[in-house]
């Protein structure tokens, strides 16, 4: 199975690729078998996407399964505790406490 992945030109949102539109989630992302990179191409020249490009997944109960551990993170979010990540808001961000 292959899928089509990059990163929404707005947001920044890793996206994948659905057979007609992109979505934020793996699960709803569709094989592309052969044809993604004349995808890729289109969606990037149309600027709906940046740094578009295919990886292989398996499929499973629950939706295609990135077979790489860097798009399984993409596709899954941090591998860290959220609460612990620094927050852009923060007022005290990049302070150091000593």
């Amino acid at each position: 199975m292959k899928l089509l992945t990059g990163n929404d030109l707005a947001s920044g949102d890793v996206i994948w690729w659905t057979g007609s539109a992109w979505s934020r989630h793996v699960e709803d992302a569709c094989d592309v078998v052969g044809g993604g990179e004349p995808i890729a191409q289109a969606e990037e020249g149309a600027r709906r996407v940046t740094g578009p490009y295919v990886i292989d997944a398996t499929p499973t109960p629950e939706g295609p399964r990135p077979a790489h551990i860097k798009d399984r993170i993409r596709a899954l979010g941090p591998t860290v505790r959220p609460d612990l990540t620094l927050k852009p808001a923060d007022p005290t961000a990049g302070e150091w406490v000593i």
